[in-house]
């Protein structure tokens, strides 16, 4: 076992196995909605809560897709880029015309793809670093969401509106969506071979590599599978909005990694939880909500998404028997001088 999958403890019996980040982050969301409805009622009336579900759904799609980079080591910030590119292409193109959504959806999907291989190219095969080569994508990206939009936001179409932001048996078909990408990232990476080899590439390339498993491959088709969940986002953000900023995507680059991190996935790579990073989009979102209820400043908000963000950093990467075994180490041997 390696040292990454080490610091990933789990609570395990014969028939079902629960991650130490589940646990932690599902405590956390209870004790949340619990403080919510007793200092801040209107935050989980239902009103509220028909609202904060859709952006969780966005913030899960998201946070799935970086999950996937960080479980090969890497990071990816083009988030942003990526996500309102999908926004521009599908409200932008079509122009309200419903006959055009899906062929605008085709061609975001596609531009998606072209940009997880461009960063696969340039990190899985050039050997790039991950934070120089993914924000350089980001910059191309954006190039192409002013070059289609102008900066200037657009109204997208009523059958999108309807599809994205509508409701179907009460809940927000976003949700749906979501529940869909998370059972299709948990097949995929849980249930296949192929899954179980891409989570061994991630906890450890070297001895991966020395099986004869295609380390690059895998490592570069992540930031494929990433962009398509970052344009799942943007689609589905496109429509719950209405009517979409072309920068909207600027919002979603600390939650993904917030959430991917609160949710026990390690920052070197390896295992990944996806029921756990939903679970922390959850609860990222919900205490969006919390403190939007409570009147803190948009400020506040995002110092709050950051201190997530450091305690999940915190609790999952940080080896913290080493570090008390070192400084009781330390210790003993001042006491001994």
């Amino acid at each position: 076992m390696s040292a990454t999958e080490r610091r990933q403890p789990a609570l395990t019996s014969s028939r079902w196995s629960i991650s130490r980040g589940l646990v932690t982050v599902g405590i956390a969301v209870i004790a949340l909605f619990v403080v919510s409805a007793l200092f801040a009622p209107s935050s989980v009336s239902q009103g509220a809560l028909l609202g904060m579900l859709p952006f969780a759904a966005v913030l899960s799609c998201v946070g799935l897709g970086q999950m996937l980079v960080v479980q090969q080591g890497g990071i990816d910030l083009s988030i942003p880029g990526a996500v309102s590119l999908s926004i521009v292409v599908v409200s932008r193109i079509p122009n309200g015309d419903d006959s055009l959504l899906v062929p605008a959806v085709l061609l975001a999907v596609g531009l998606a793809v072209l940009a997880g291989l461009l960063n696969g190219l340039l990190i899985g095969r050039l050997g790039l670093n991950a934070i120089i080569a993914t924000l350089g994508t980001n910059a191309l990206l954006f190039a192409v969401v002013l070059g289609i939009s102008g900066g200037s936001p657009t109204t997208t179409t009523r059958l999108l509106r309807d599809v994205a932001g509508g409701l179907s048996f009460g809940i927000p078909n976003s949700v749906f969506f979501a529940l869909a990408a998370f059972l299709l990232v948990t097949v995929l990476v849980k249930k296949t071979v192929a899954g179980r080899r891409f989570e061994a590439v991630g906890a450890n390339p070297v001895a991966a590599r020395a099986t004869g498993l295609r380390v690059r491959t895998h490592q570069a088709a992540a930031y494929v599978w990433a962009q398509l969940l970052y344009c799942l986002a943007g689609i589905l953000l496109a429509g719950i909005t209405a009517q979409p900023t072309a920068f909207q995507g600027n919002a979603y680059l600390i939650p993904a990694v917030a959430v991917v991190v609160l949710g026990g996935t390690s920052l070197l790579g390896g295992r990944g939880f996806p029921l756990a990073t939903v679970v922390a989009a959850l609860f990222l979102s919900q205490l969006d909500q919390f403190v939007l209820a409570a009147g803190v400043p948009f400020a506040v908000r995002s110092i709050i998404q950051a201190a997530a963000l450091a305690v999940g950093v915190a609790l999952y990467t940080i080896d913290w028997a080493g570090l008390r075994a070192r400084l009781g180490s330390r210790q003993r041997v001042g006491a001994a001088a």
